[in-house]
């Protein structure tokens, strides 16, 4: 069994660093320590916004202009990305230490996602729900679609790269400022105040394989200078593509479904492992109530036989077929452009006004399976739609059971000797029997495309007025369409339409006429949209002089109105007949509106000791409210040492997923850790023999865990603390390491799903709560209790969710030799991240897949983090960044394991009970060819390091892509240009 590859197992990682620190200081990122940075450098150092000097700077996370909070703060800077090869704002968001649990990545949000398309980020692993997302310090509008079907979330995918000056991350409780939902904290994206001059930059990668390439344009042009000229305006655009990659693009064993090379089963298909859910894409018969297949269409795309081979299924008769390696999709094809125009002037001596609007249109897309022709269907569904014959067309779900009548006729109807002919694709009609069929169609393949386009206008004034009050007003307005396209996929009743009428070839399907395949696969488009406006005011002013400073308060108000319209991509309201097979569908409608009022004081109380206060009143129009208060303070008891904490109350309603959606249903491939000997007994294995001798009926199915929304849900609370210190020995070399704690109570979440599962596995009475419907039997074996088809279970509010850890990171700055070495390091420990629940029983997450129902497996991650250090000399710079993710038990919870037991890994556990540490390195390199000229290559996972073998996460084939981002592509290469006039 691997050992637990976590830094603690490394001590060279962090002993390295300690030649500089002992512990370090959350804002790896900072492009530069200002000389005269005071000791909290995080929040008082922040990139200047823009080139001009003297501009007060709010932190976020507080009403104050050239403040410092008591809150931990990480900036990233754009130049920072830079150095990293980090192209996008949302891939370094991504990045983040304090990103775990239920994040969403451009590549997981491939493969049927319900929000497919998306990329949402997870502070402290509570989910994307509760990270609030900021643009300038207003807030966005949803993505119109939710992830899981109940997270409804900001897409960082609408972030306008091209004039972001820095992200702000607060990493604790932001009642006061921004709204009580920000349990897990805020993520704000400033833009550039001001832009002179006319920059841009040209940028091309592709990985040393050849495959992943991607391309960046920018170009922007600015005029005014506000110090001067009392108004600046600036234009941008851009343009960015990544190509998709699919699992044959990788090495191996990511490219096959041949995992006998790493000491796993051959899930290539053939007549070894030929069963009703792993039939491939082609269509196999039988007769009713028979016992073996046989291939229907003629011929193979690969593999034998090349002829119609009608009656049973032998090795030689069952075309062999490597999905993974045929249909695999690894990212999709990603196509970005947009614009942004803003205008700043002066309005008399002391204030400033803006206004600014941003267009951006996002399209993915990938090719996926085979069309399906009886995967995923509604649960429950048992129907002869035409008549009651023996002869009428009929499915039954999960095994498979399409039959094909003994006659066809164009009424589709009571189809007999007499107004019918025999059904020329039922190999058994002239003996008189229906026959069954299963597979795929060899002549199509799904296709999803997402379109979405954003846009986004904000207007505000700010200044001072009566002398000494600070004042601030801003408003914004964001609309969001997203359409999605969907091809390939078959609709129940038409399925049953052509196979009663005899219209789509199963014998030779490429036969098959242009408008039978329209008609049996339509065009499946689906228009979603979601609005976000608000308006709010702030005000402050300095009331007195206390011992250590001014005493200052701020107050503010703020209104806000959001909505979603978002139909069901495949709903059943129609009927079960009226839907698609295999589309994983969300819908929801609702909309609401916020108003609060909030305030809070500063008090420097004397030099070594500042305290801070703040509440915010949050009252919603579907009737829910709550006050919630925030307090900090810091303590310097000598000036190279500060010690700082919070304390603060959250609130947040249920979303508009949560309460009202439609139900919904995810698919969950089958492992060992959820049968029992007993049970499997019955099919003529067991645990220990699960993945050689159990059919694939077992282990390549999957159970569907179908989530109900409740209008009933309470809204959840929250109690947040931190605590820290900040060590600054020397001028620009800073320390720190800040302590979290956040409890939710009446959390909203899944009730566990291994409950249900255990329980119906042996025999026992199904848990409350839940709804179990069994699979059609297999006809191979008859007499044996059915596999779990669906299990399905209301969203409820569950007793407590806690999560808890430190963050240690690293900020320096010192001159050796005339080299200027820049230091950044950030990493979080998480301690705890768990649930408990109403009935007394608590699961714990950290260092294993769970929450597995939240995080469709991706985990909770004990250790993360990354360091970065700059050399520079004149016009060269030298950058490499260390990457660290730990590794994890194959166990969860919520799945009905016990904690780090290993429950998940298959058996054999041919990869060992644990998911390996994974690490890379990134090398930048840039030269200043002159002031406004600068080439730079960036090698991107510089040792070609490819991520741990992972069986159980179902996000992506064998590897997480939560754990390893990008680095299924191998070493990558960056080059380009950037220029400034």
């Amino acid at each position: 069994m691997p050992r637990n590859s976590s830094l603690i197992s490394k001590p060279w990682l962090l002993t390295t660093s300690a030649a500089l620190s002992l512990v370090a200081l959350p804002a790896f990122a900072q492009d530069q320590i200002a000389p005269a940075a005071p000791v909290d450098a995080p929040a008082a150092a922040p990139v200047p916004q823009t080139a001009e000097q003297g501009q007060d700077i709010v932190v976020t996370g507080s009403l104050f202009r050239a403040t410092v909070t008591p809150s931990p703060v990480t900036t990233l800077s754009t130049e920072s990305l830079d150095r990293r090869g980090i192209p996008t704002v949302q891939e370094g968001i991504q990045r983040l230490s304090s990103n775990n649990g239920a994040a969403l990545t451009n590549s997981f949000s491939a493969n049927g996602a319900f929000a497919g398309g998306a990329s949402a980020v997870s502070l402290r692993g509570l989910s994307s729900s509760s990270t609030l997302v900021l643009i300038d310090g207003l807030r966005a509008a949803y993505y119109p679609l939710a992830d899981d079907a109940t997270r409804n979330f900001v897409d960082l995918n609408t972030i306008p790269d091209d004039v972001v000056d820095r992200i702000e991350v607060l990493k604790d409780g932001a009642s006061s400022s921004y709204g009580a939902d920000a349990i897990g904290g805020v993520v704000n994206i400033i833009t550039k105040r001001s832009i002179q001059g006319v920059s841009g930059r040209a940028e091309a990668g592709i990985s040393e394989g050849g495959i992943a390439p991607s391309q960046r344009l920018t170009l922007t042009a600015g005029t005014g200078s506000l110090d001067e000229k009392g108004y600046n305006a600036y234009i941008s655009g851009f343009y960015y593509r990544s190509g998709g990659v699919t699992n044959n693009d990788l090495p191996a064993p990511y490219n096959s479904s041949d995992q006998s090379g790493i000491g796993g089963p051959n899930n290539i298909l053939s007549g070894d492992n030929f069963g009703a859910t792993n039939a491939g894409a082609n269509i196999y018969a039988r007769p009713t109530g028979g016992t073996q297949y046989s291939l229907l269409n003629g011929g193979c795309v690969n593999g034998q036989p090349t002829t119609n081979t009608a009656g049973g299924v032998v090795p030689s008769v069952v075309c062999s077929q490597d999905s993974v390696n045929r249909y695999g999709v690894v990212a999709p094809t990603i196509e970005r452009f947009g614009g942004t125009a803003k205008f700043t002037a002066k309005i008399g001596d002391s204030s400033e006004a803006y206004a600014q609007f941003n267009f951006l249109q996002t399209r993915s897309s990938y090719t996926g399976d085979p069309s399906g022709i009886y995967a995923n269907a509604p649960a429950g569904i048992y129907f002869q739609p035409y008549s009651t014959r023996s002869n009428a067309a009929s499915y039954a779900p999960g095994s498979g059971a399409l039959t094909l009548p003994v006659y066809v006729c164009a009424a589709r109807a009571n189809c007999n000797a007499t107004n019918g002919t025999l059904n020329p694709n039922n190999p058994y009609a002239a003996a008189g029997q229906t026959a069954q069929i299963v597979g795929t169609l060899p002549n199509s393949v799904t296709r999803d495309e997402t379109r979405y386009r954003v846009y986004r206008a904000a207007a505000g004034i700010n200044g001072t007025f009566l002398g000494d009050w600070d004042y601030r007003v801003d408003l914004t307005a964001m609309h969001t369409d997203l359409r999605r396209q969907q091809n390939g996929y078959v609709y129940i009743q038409h399925l049953l339409d052509v196979i009663a009428d005899g219209s789509y070839n199963f014998v030779n399907p490429s036969a098959t006429s242009a408008a039978t395949m329209n008609y049996l696969t339509p065009e499946n488009i689906t228009d979603s949209s979601s609005d976000l406006y608000q308006a709010q005011a702030t005000v402050s002013k300095s009331l007195f002089q206390l011992p250590g400073g001014p005493l200052q308060l701020g107050a503010g108000a703020s209104v806000y109105y959001e909505g979603i319209d978002s139909p069901s991509a495949n709903s059943d309201i129609n009927g079960a007949t009226q839907r698609y097979f295999t589309i994983n569908a969300f819908g929801t409608s609702g909309h609401r509106t916020v108003t609060s009022a909030f305030g809070e004081l500063n008090a420097p109380i004397i030099d070594q000791l500042s305290v801070n206060a703040s509440g915010r009143y949050d009252h919603y129009s579907t009737g829910q409210g709550a006050f919630s208060p925030k307090v900090g303070a810091k303590f310097s008891p000598i000036k190279e040492l500060t010690i700082r904490g919070t304390w603060s109350r959250g609130y947040r309603i249920p979303s508009f997923a949560e309460a009202n959606a439609l139900p919904t249903t995810g698919y969950v491939t089958n492992s060992a850790g959820l049968f029992n000997d007993t049970y499997l007994a019955q099919y003529g294995c067991s645990v220990a023999t699960f993945s050689t001798a159990c059919p694939t009926y077992l282990r390549s199915g999957s159970y569907g865990a179908t989530t109900l929304a409740s209008p009933n849900l309470k809204p959840e609370r929250s109690r947040s603390f931190t605590g820290g210190v900040v060590f600054e020995p020397i001028r620009n070399v800073a320390f720190t390491v800040d302590y979290f704690n956040i409890k939710k109570t009446n959390a909203i979440t899944s009730l566990t799903s291994g409950d249900a599962l255990n329980a119906y596995y042996s025999g026992a009475a199904i848990p409350n709560g839940f709804a179990i419907t069994p699979d059609a039997p297999d006809a191979a074996f008859p007499n044996a209790t059915p596999r779990v088809l669906y299990v399905a279970s209301a969203l409820v509010n569950a007793n407590t969710i806690q999560s808890s850890g430190i963050d240690f990171g690293i900020n320096s700055r010192v001159n050796i030799a005339g080299v200027t070495w820049t230091s950044n390091l950030d990493a979080t420990l998480q301690l705890e991240l768990s649930t408990s629940f109403p009935d007394g029983h608590k699961e714990t997450y950290v260092d294993t897949l769970g929450n597995f129902n939240l995080t469709a497996g991706s985990g909770t991650y004990r250790w993360r983090g990354n360091w970065q250090n700059t050399f520079q000399k004149g016009p060269m710079s030298l950058t490499g960044t260390v990457n660290y993710v730990s590794g994890y038990d194959l166990s969860a919870e919520d799945q009905g394991t016990g904690y780090r037991d290993c429950g998940l890994a298959p058996s054999p556990a041919y990869t060992g009970c644990r998911v390996k540490s994974y690490i890379t390195f990134d090398l930048n390199t840039s030269v200043r060819v002159t002031d406004g000229l600068t080439f730079y290559v960036n090698a991107i996972n510089l040792f070609d390091r490819l991520p741990p073998i992972d069986p159980v996460t179902y996000g992506a084939y064998l590897y997480n892509p939560v754990q390893t981002g990008e680095g299924i592509y191998g070493r990558r290469f960056l080059a380009g240009a950037k220029f400034k006039l």
